[in-house]
């Protein structure tokens, strides 16, 4: 398909490069699924939902989530094609161009974010074991996880997912949530089980409303999915692995924080976990799962990039997203607590593009795969794809301001697919 994405990394991948089976795509995704921020969303159900509707908000949102996931992950398989060629497939030559520069953005955002999250989980784990604490150690820190991203830009990617997340990572991981969630489901076994399941919400957060909050981690991942899965052996190891990986990593670390949220209410999840039995430790593995979050957002940035300007390899691309990633981690830490609240909000806006965005392109599955395989040209703007785009950001944001408890990703994304399966193509 060479007038969709002529560079090596945006290419389809040929066949003697896909080395990932089912066991190392759902490695890779249970990790990416889980971190503190999970946790922490997880936390905000209760006490608005009630625990019964809290789990099954669960449930149902983390399959709707990993099974969007999934599908995209099955087409990338199939493509061989990375995130940002779907894309260009999808919206045109031209158009096409708009998201992945809105993709690289958010990218950037996301791997700040993730610097922070890992120095402040690390200022907490210092602090509670040698009680030192200062602005030195706090841009310290920053600069050293940034460091540690930037020496992992500079290896192979399906190296990382093979010998260290699927060998070492995982079982780490698992140990952590398995601790942390013999802990608080003893506390709450102690406080009185029926006390907990039986207890009534408050109403401040509807069922809808919580399951868009579950769909939201989930689909955060839509414009990453392709550029791993395409490294697949099989479309059933990419498409199941990435499934089953995500959904049990969703659920479980939800749950946790759910059942956090009822045992020690706190807006500081660190500190929480921090008290636990066995908390320092389980923290420490946390933190430093976070570390292929922000490895996942680097290199799929660095993937998306090609295809604004060449003449760079992909590693060159990726240290370069991880220093642009630190100096914004530096920018955010300096800025007082309401401009870091806008800049946040602006990323939530960023992700509600993609919703509606892979809408369309699991809507138009057929028609991108006979493209990608065929080798067929593009249109330079792909107009009725951009209607249905349009449409389903449209509304996402209504729901949000409107109807919040519709919820907005579910409606958004159900929209936007039924309009983009209805309207023509123009290669159709």
């Amino acid at each position: 398909m060479a007038d969709v994405h002529p560079s090596s990394t945006t290419a389809p991948i040929p066949s003697r490069n896909r080395v990932f089976g089912f066991r190392d795509q759902a490695a890779l995704w249970f990790s990416l699924g889980v971190g503190l921020l999970v946790m922490q969303t997880g936390a905000t159900l209760m006490p608005g939902l009630s625990p019964k509707l809290a789990f099954f908000a669960i449930l149902l949102g983390s399959a709707i989530g990993a099974g969007v996931l999934a599908l995209v992950a099955r087409l990338g398989q199939e493509t061989g094609l990375s995130s940002g060629a779907l894309m260009t497939v999808a919206f045109g030559r031209h158009l096409g161009r708009l998201p992945v520069i809105a993709n690289v953005i958010q990218l950037l955002g996301w791997a700040a974010f993730e610097i922070i999250i890992m120095r402040d989980g690390s200022l907490a784990v210092i602090k509670q074991s040698t009680g030192l604490e200062g602005a030195s150690l706090t841009y310290g820190l920053t600069l050293i996880w940034g460091a540690i991203l930037v020496l992992l830009m500079m290896g192979s990617m399906t190296s990382l997912v093979r010998r260290f997340l699927s060998r070492i990572g995982l079982p780490l991981v698992i140990a952590s949530l398995v601790w942390l969630s013999y802990v608080f489901v003893s506390a709450t076994l102690t406080k009185g089980w029926s006390d907990f399941w039986n207890q009534t919400g408050t109403g401040e957060m509807g069922f809808w409303s919580g399951v868009d909050l579950v769909i939201a981690m989930p689909v955060s991942w839509l414009p990453l999915v392709a550029d791993y899965a395409r490294f697949s052996r099989g479309k059933g190891g990419a498409t199941n692995g990435t499934f089953i990986g995500y959904a049990i990593a969703n659920i479980w670390c939800y749950a946790l924080g759910a059942l956090i949220a009822f045992n020690q209410p706190s807006d500081d999840l660190v500190t929480v976990l921090l008290l636990a039995q066995g908390g320092l430790i389980a923290l420490t593995l946390i933190v430093l799962d976070e570390l292929d979050n922000a490895y996942g957002d680097l290199h799929s940035g660095a993937v998306s990039s090609e295809s604004l300007f060449g003449g760079y390899g992909i590693r060159a691309r990726g240290v370069a997203m991880a220093l642009l990633s630190i100096a914004l981690a530096l920018v955010l830490t300096t800025l007082s607590e309401t401009i870091s609240q806008l800049i946040t909000q602006f990323l939530t806006v960023l992700s509600s593009i993609f919703v509606p965005l892979f809408g369309v392109i699991l809507a138009r599955y057929r028609l991108i795969r006979a493209l990608a395989l065929g080798g067929h040209g593009l249109a330079n703007i792909e107009w009725m794809a951009l209607l249905a785009w349009a449409c389903g950001v449209a509304v996402y944001q209504g729901a949000v301001f409107f109807y919040p408890d519709w919820g907005s990703a579910l409606p958004s994304l159900i929209l936007s697919f039924a309009l983009a399966k209805f309207l023509p193509s123009q290669r159709a």
